[in-house]
């Protein structure tokens, strides 16, 4: 019994943890976004060796003319992008992508919060009762809620970058000068629009589920306290 009591207070103590690291996190994005830095003239990085549509690639981005030339590279320099004066897609991505992390953050500091409530329900024995079935469809209402959201913040970004991209970068293929198309907007872009290929949809379901089967066994238990 003692092995088996140990571990909501292990799970307890390592949500506390991960909780406090998200919420830091989250704190230092907000700090970011109301401060809005911005890069310091001479920065640069790269090419740095990443991974681009399967293939090994190189990225860089160099100061130029008193802004920054950002260059990808992919398939062994066969496909080139190329954005001269690139300080504004410096500015669209902390616009859009830092609100995004932000969002995951406290997103993460929620659901490490409730599933350390939880854990500290389960090491009082306090497993089958309100406050506890209470908690488990919080977390799947999270859980959902979550998919919806970062999927349409997924969407706002992917459709920002893709324009820039569109109006500003000089794409290559072997030599020959690509033209992207106006970007079309599409509000969830997973799963056909509907953001059911997200893992965090379908988990919300499952946790949802189980709150019901918590739900059941409270009532069970309530049943056969009033008959004894």
């Amino acid at each position: 019994m003692a092995s088996v009591s140990v571990l909501p207070k292990i799970f307890r103590w390592v949500f506390t943890v991960l909780a406090g690291l998200a919420a830091l996190v989250a704190v230092v994005l907000c700090i970011l976004v109301v401060l809005n830095p911005h890069l310091p003239p001479g920065t640069h990085f790269g090419p740095a060796t990443v991974d681009l549509m399967g293939q090994p690639g190189t990225v860089s981005l160099l100061p130029a003319q008193g802004d920054f030339d950002f260059t990808a590279q992919a398939f062994r320099g066969t496909i080139t992008l190329f954005v001269g004066q690139a300080g504004d897609l410096i500015e669209l991505l902390k616009h859009y992508g830092l609100p995004m992390v932000l969002v995951d953050a406290i997103f993460f500091a929620t659901l490490f919060e409730l599933l350390r409530r939880l854990f500290r329900n389960v090491g009082r024995g306090d497993s089958f009762s309100a406050r506890t079935v209470r908690l488990v469809q919080m977390v799947g209402g999270l859980l959902i809620a979550f998919s919806f959201l970062s999927s349409f913040a997924e969407g706002l970004f992917a459709h920002a970058v893709f324009g820039y991209f569109a109006n500003h970068a000089v794409i290559t293929i072997s030599g020959s000068e690509l033209h992207l198309p106006a970007p079309r907007y599409v509000m969830f872009p997973r799963g056909g629009g509907f953001p059911l290929g997200s893992p965090f949809f379908f988990s919300g379901l499952l946790v949802l589920a189980l709150s019901e089967v918590f739900r059941q066994g409270l009532a069970l238990k309530s049943e056969n306290e009033l008959t004894i």
